[in-house]
């Protein structure tokens, strides 16, 4: 189902049936908004309302048609869930899956609430795409583990509060058995952040350096050495995040933001055939994601299939930014003028827009991992041979 049939108020006069619009889902969500008509994201995660698929107390065990209920609620009531989305969408899901019941309720609460962002510590100078060369160690020192090494394009670190890391805990075997997954406090002693300013001008990416950086040894997840397991879970959980809705990563505008900004003004036939193809191509991101929001809620791991639509999604995003600029013209990067001629606020979000998307087949695994991973789990294909052979 696509979540037609469970229009949002202001359509609810066209075509929706009385079983649809006094849907008792409906009507209960309806009910806490009116005892919490401005809540809080503590309010929202004590609610189970921030991640409503997950299992109670964290979420509602919500079904697809009941998730797809509660976000037509809240966006008709313009209430923002906490934004948080490494806590929320990955390291979140993660500690719930392996994490003890002490760390899940030592972590959770304000992870869902959004009263403490996180960040994720993976990608190291020489581990990027292949993670699992990563060459930051852990040793265990009594009850401590002492954490060296560096990583690189964290996201957020300078404003995280906690960070999910992994590190190697043994040389033994193959690289994927020697590591494993840590909570990491971002103001401990021995961590340095040093910004890296994108091409946008933003300072979101970080490199983080641990210089002989203590943790308790109840910041480990799971078993030791069984980190690239958990790695797997938390990256599948990533790659269905950041194949949201938005063109920028699930963020920013849509193909629909684009058509509905073009509307009106005079464009060719190439132009208006471009618009078309991209339209498409987000209606069909959209029913994927659907798909894939349907076996992450029937208790299913995001597989394979959150490699596709990434995939694909991280060309529709650029597809849709660069015929943005294509519609509204050279003066775009230099004045920032959206797609429909609007300037200021909007129309600087269409040239940032173009900017960041450049950096969307590359973060969080690339285009070409992507593809690889496509290839030998969808497509049965040999794996890549190794470099060293």
């Amino acid at each position: 189902m696509d979540g037609r049939g469970l229009l949002s108020p202001e359509h609810e006069s066209v075509g929706v049936s009385d079983a649809a619009r006094f849907d008792p889902r409906r009507l209960e969500i309806r009910e806490w908004l009116d005892q919490h008509p401005n809540p809080s994201g503590r309010d929202l995660a004590q609610a189970g309302l921030v991640a409503p698929h997950l299992p109670a107390p964290w979420g509602r065990d919500a079904d697809v048609e009941t998730q797809l209920i509660i976000d037509e609620e809240l966006t008709r009531a313009a209430v923002r869930r906490p934004i948080n989305p490494i806590g929320i969408g990955w390291a979140g899901p993660t500690i719930l899956y392996a994490g003890t019941d002490e760390q899940q309720h030592r972590w959770l609460p304000k992870l869902f609430s959004g009263e403490e962002f996180w960040c994720q510590l993976f990608s190291e100078p020489n581990a990027g795409s292949d993670l699992a060369s990563l060459t930051t160690s852990a040793v265990r020192d009594g009850d401590e583990w002492v954490i060296s090494g560096s990583k690189i394009w964290t996201s957020y670190a300078h404003v995280a509060t906690w960070g999910i890391l992994l590190a190697r805990t043994s040389r033994d075997g193959a690289p994927q058995q020697g590591i494993s997954y840590f909570i990491c406090p971002m103001n401990l002693p021995g961590i340095t952040i040093r910004p890296l300013v994108d091409m946008t001008g933003d300072h979101a990416f970080n490199e983080v350096f641990l210089d002989e950086v203590r943790l308790p040894a109840d910041h480990l997840i799971g078993q030791v050495n069984d980190g690239w397991r958990l790695a797997k879970v938390t990256l599948g959980n990533e790659r269905v995040s950041l194949s949201g809705e938005g063109a920028l990563w699930g963020r920013g505008p849509t193909a629909n933001d684009l058509l509905a900004a073009c509307r009106g003004r005079e464009l060719s036939r190439v132009v208006r055939d471009e618009l078309v193809r991209c339209w498409s191509h987000g209606e069909i991101l959209r029913l994927l994601r659907l798909r894939l929001v349907s076996a992450k809620l029937a208790g299913r791991e995001p597989g394979a299939e959150a490699s596709v639509r990434k995939a694909l999604a991280d060309e529709h995003g650029q597809e849709v930014m660069s015929l943005a600029q294509s519609v509204a013209g050279m003066a775009a990067m230099l004045t920032g003028v959206g797609p429909d001629g609007e300037q200021g606020e909007n129309g600087a979000m269409w040239s940032h827009g173009f900017l960041y998307s450049q950096a969307l087949t590359i973060g969080g695994g690339t285009s070409v991992v992507q593809r690889n991973i496509i290839a030998e789990r969808v497509l049965g294909l040999p794996k890549e041979p190794s470099l060293d052979r």
